[in-house]
């Protein structure tokens, strides 16, 4: 346009038709509405009496938006302006190609130049006879204004497609959040389809999982398919073609081959496919899985845009299942592990008392009530608390056991709680303590009976408050724990010397479960024998012998002492030297055992606390002299472990030597 143009345009009466473009890309909401507005601003301020913006598709001219009475248009003129690039007329039509970036003319202002070619559109106008006695001048500011007008539309439609693109994507991203919180593999694919049919606005969408040793496509799930589950041959098809290549396919009916399409497919169905859409989806290591496919279009056809939207959800739909499947086979390795956990607990017995007891474990196990075991050194104490741990809704979370004897007080809070990196000499790193570690799961605190004061009042606090704070740091931790106590010890008459909070033990003994002593419980010696039996010759890879009715008559008359931790020992030690198929009374080695069991017994004077003080120090004596002086193994016989006996020794003021 020249500079006599450009003076007539901006000197007009009526606004500047620039100016004008640039308040309706600021105020339009909608397409439809900025295309009248702006047909009807360019009709009136070139008095034409017709306008309208036109686009061929399927062959026929189609109106996008049209101001004015006749939509009549002389169509032979759009293909010459499309062909020659330029402004074509025949009294009373005009028609302009909108014009692509690289053909603007060098007078056109940058601001005003598309995005994008938008090429394949024109404007059409029918002008009064008034308009043609302004040729040239007029033809010159139609072409210009219709350059101006282009960019317009582009810019309009470039901004509506980046906020459609970001709704899509933040949609995308919540589907995608959505996923990860299905539990199984329909339920995701499911859901997964019918987000992406909701999004691209198409009738059916399905994932075909590639099986490569079938070399099939499973289809899951197809949507409005009996069954839900499609397969086709992984070489057929768009489908095929995808998986083949690597790269998005689209099929448009009356623009692409028919062959293309797998009518096998939609004849089984009774369905016609009229557009298709498939991309391709990788896995973790870029390595292809499968084909994302989505079956007609509510507007007739796919374009490019829904290639982007599919692609999108193709790459989160590649890590939800995936991500599903590596969380399938954990929690299935998680489930066997710990099934296999419990059975490597069983609490064995039939005698009514321990029926009594296991049926008692299993109701409270289902609650977070605590639980307090009481009962002798080996009898079992550990074994029932997992018995209630793997009945528990928290069988899946850690079991801590902890043995509250073997902790000094200075120790005890940093075991417990935790302590941070400095906060003492020894502390060189941060130390997670046990409760945080028993986190969703149980903390077992065997023992309990020995704690120091000081530890029971810390103890108590966390299980008031349900939370811990390590040792030198001052952040509160929330733990979720369930606490099983254990104990040998009479804590009523703990608690009437002071040595035992009332407070805790009322906390901890909600539910209590006394374990009875082994011979105590009748023929579950002879049903414990041949389980442990049977697990130390598998473990070893034996043949598992069989006891002789005097070696099962010794093992039910004899005192059991050490309760199961003994029969335990005697059983194992029988799997490692009996050579033979058959398991006699000597076999047994209980001879050991029996002299203490022969012993006086001694009457004691005094109260009940010297009684128990005397004969704790006698035994224990008696024990040491019959094993030689060997420390360890009076441990093993007095159930406890060589530690714990070492400070019992020195709690009663007994001499103690190093055997």
């Amino acid at each position: 346009m020249n500079a006599s143009n450009q003076s007539n345009i901006s000197n007009s009466p009526q606004e500047n038709l620039a100016g004008e473009i640039i308040k309706l890309l600021q105020a339009a909401t909608s397409e439809s509405e900025f295309l009248a507005t702006l047909l009807g601003r360019f009709r009136e301020y070139f008095a034409i009496e017709s306008i309208g913006l036109i686009r061929q598709r399927d062959g026929q001219w189609q109106v996008i938006a049209w101001e004015g009475d006749d939509e009549a248009f002389c169509d032979d003129l759009v293909p010459k302006a499309l062909d020659c690039g330029a402004l074509v007329h025949q009294k009373p039509w005009l028609a302009v190609p909108l014009t692509s970036p690289t053909s603007l003319p060098s007078t056109t202002s940058a601001a005003f130049i598309p995005a994008e070619a938008y090429l394949g559109n024109a404007l059409v106008m029918k002008t009064s006879s008034s308009a043609w006695n302004q040729a040239p001048n007029f033809f010159s500011q139609i072409e210009t204004a219709s350059v101006w007008l282009s960019a317009a539309i582009e810019q309009f439609r470039g901004a509506i497609q980046s906020s459609r693109r970001l709704n899509q994507l933040t949609a995308v991203l919540q589907a995608a959040a959505d996923w990860q919180r299905l539990e199984d593999d329909q339920s995701l694919l499911e859901g997964i389809a019918s987000t992406a049919t909701e999004l691209l606005q198409c009738e059916r969408a399905s994932i075909f999982l590639w099986d490569r040793r079938r070399k099939k496509l499973v289809g899951r799930p197809a949507l409005g398919v009996p069954g839900g589950v499609l397969e086709v041959d992984d070489s057929v098809g768009v489908v095929g073609e995808v998986l083949q290549s690597s790269a998005a396919k689209i099929w448009n009916r009356g623009n692409d081959e028919e062959t293309r399409v797998n009518r096998k497919v939609d004849q089984s169905l009774e369905f016609e496919t009229q557009s298709l859409l498939a991309v391709p989806m990788f896995g973790q290591r870029d390595q292809l899985i499968g084909v994302f496919e989505a079956i007609n279009h509510a507007d007739g056809r796919f374009q490019d845009g829904d290639t982007k939207l599919l692609c999108d959800l193709a790459t989160h739909a590649s890590v939800a299942i995936e991500s599903q499947k590596v969380r399938k086979d954990l929690t299935a390795t998680r489930d066997r592990l710990v099934e296999d956990a419990a059975s490597r607990s069983p609490l064995i017995g039939e005698h009514p008392s321990m029926q009594a007891i296991r049926a008692t474990a299993i109701k409270v196990a289902k609650t977070d009530l605590g639980v307090l075991i009481r009962g002798g050194n080996g009898t079992g104490k550990e074994v029932l608390a997992r018995c209630v741990h793997f009945e528990s809704t928290r069988r899946s979370g850690p079991f801590i056991a902890v043995n509250c004897a073997a902790l000094v007080e200075t120790l005890l809070e940093s075991e417990l709680f935790g302590h941070e990196k400095g906060s003492f000499t020894d502390a060189q790193t941060t130390r997670v303590g046990k409760f945080e570690l028993a986190d969703q799961g149980t903390l077992f605190l065997d023992e309990v009976g020995d704690m120091s004061p000081g530890g029971q009042a810390k103890l108590l606090r966390v299980l008031e408050e349900k939370v811990v704070v390590r040792v030198g740091g001052s952040q509160t931790i929330p733990v979720d724990v369930r606490v099983i106590a254990a104990t040998n010890q009479p804590l009523e008459e703990l608690i009437r010397q002071k040595l035992f909070r009332e407070d805790l033990f009322f906390r901890l003994n909600v539910v209590n479960l006394s374990l009875p002593c082994l011979s105590d419980r009748g023929e579950d010696v002879l049903i414990l024998a041949d389980h442990f039996l049977n697990q130390f010759c598998s473990q070893i890879g034996r043949p598992v012998p069989t006891f002789e009715p005097t070696a099962r008559q010794t093992l039910l008359s004899h005192a059991w002492p050490g309760n199961i931790r003994e029969l335990r020992n005697t059983i194992e030690r029988v799997a490692y030297l009996c050579d033979d198929d058959r398991i006699e009374v000597d076999d047994l080695m209980l001879g050991t055992s029996g002299m203490l069991d022969s012993q006086p017994k001694i009457a004691y004077e005094g109260s009940l606390n010297d009684a128990t003080r005397e004969f704790q120090i006698e035994h224990i004596r008696r024990t040491i002299e019959v094993c030689e002086g060997k420390m360890t193994e009076a441990a093993r016989y007095l159930g406890l472990h060589r530690s714990n006996l070492y400070r019992k020794m020195h709690q009663l003021g007994m001499q103690v030597t190093e055997d």
